[in-house]
C-alpha cells in the first residue's frame, strides 16, 4: 500500500488566537466566550466582565513565576478547562522586564540589561516564546484553545517600497517580542468601537467612534490582524457571545 492513500482531511483543532485592542474594548468579555475558559490574570479583566458573563479565574499573578506555577498547573494537573486565557501578554511582558533586571542585579532598564548590545531585549524575547511554547503544550496535550490578550499602540511601519505609514500593533517592549503573538498563532483579532460617518448630503463626512463593538479579523494596513477562516468584513461583538463560534472547535 502506497503511504499516499494514508492521507485524510484534517480536522480543525483548537485554536491559538490574539485578541488586541485599547483597554476597557471588552477583550476580556469577548475571551470569557470561548468554550469553558480559565483565566491567568496578569491583570484584572475579569473583574470588569459582568457578572452573568464572568468566567473561571486563576488568583491573580504579581510575578513570573506564577505565570509559570500557573502554566504548568493547567498542563499536568487534571483539569477539564478547554480555553486558557492570558490577561494580559502586555502585563506579562512588564513582570518579563521585572525579572530581567532582577536577573542582571545592575542594570536600570532593559537596554542595560545582560551586558547591553540588545542581550536584554533577547532575553525579554526569549521569555515570550517561552509563553508561546507552553500555549503549544497546552494544545496539543490538553486540548485546549489558547487566548492571548494584549493593549495596543500606535507603531510606525517602514517598507522598502512604500512610505511610512502607523499601525495599530501589541504593546510591548521590543519589537523582538512580537513573533510568538503575531506570526506564530492561528488568528489575530484587533477589537474597536464601530466607526460612523456623519454629516450632511454634500459635505465632508465626519468619523466618529460608536457604541458597538466590533473585531476585524481580516488584513488591513491600519492595524495587525489575520485569520484562516475566510472572515473579510469586521465581525459585530455582542456581549455574552462569540462570533468566531461557528470557526472553532467546540464553539457552538
Amino acid at each position: 500500500m502506497s503511504i499516499l492513500e494514508l492521507a485524510t482531511v484534517p480536522e480543525a483543532g483548537p485554536q491559538i488566537i490574539t485578541i488586541c485592542g485599547d483597554a476597557g474594548l471588552g477583550k476580556s468579555s469577548l475571551a470569557a466566550t470561548f468554550p469553558k475558559p480559565i483565566f491567568i490574570r496578569a491583570e484584572d479583566g475579569v473583574a470588569r466582565i459582568p457578572m452573568a458573563f464572568r468566567p473561571a479565574a486563576l488568583p491573580a499573578i504579581r510575578s513570573e513565576e506564577q505565570l509559570w506555577d500557573q502554566l504548568k498547573a493547567l498542563i499536568h494537573d487534571k483539569h477539564d478547562f478547554k480555553t486558557a486565557v492570558i490577561d494580559t501578554i502586555s502585563a506579562a511582558d512588564r513582570m518579563f522586564v521585572s525579572a530581567i533586571l532582577k536577573q542582571d542585579g545592575k542594570a536600570k532598564s532593559i537596554n542595560q540589561a545582560m551586558g547591553g548590545y540588545g542581550a536584554g531585549y533577547s532575553a525579554l524575547a526569549a521569555r515570550h516564546q517561552q509563553l508561546r511554547n507552553a500555549a503549544e503544550m497546552l494544545r496539543v496535550k490538553r486540548g485546549m484553545h489558547v487566548i492571548f490578550l494584549a493593549h495596543t499602540e500606535v507603531g510606525t511601519m517602514r517598507l522598502p517600497d512604500q512610505d511610512d505609514f502607523s499601525r495599530y500593533s501589541l504593546r510591548m517592549t521590543h519589537d523582538k517580542s512580537l513573533p510568538p503573538y503575531l506570526d506564530d498563532v492561528d488568528a489575530v483579532g484587533f477589537m474597536r468601537q464601530r466607526i460612523i460617518l456623519k454629516g450632511d448630503e454634500g459635505e465632508r463626512k465626519k468619523a466618529i467612534s460608536g457604541e458597538e463593538r466590533e473585531l476585524i479579523m481580516h488584513v488591513t494596513a491600519s492595524n495587525v490582524s489575520k485569520n484562516p477562516y475566510g472572515i473579510k468584513e469586521p465581525l459585530d461583538v455582542p456581549l455574552g457571545e462569540n462570533p468566531l463560534a461557528a470557526f472553532i472547535a467546540g464553539g457552538a
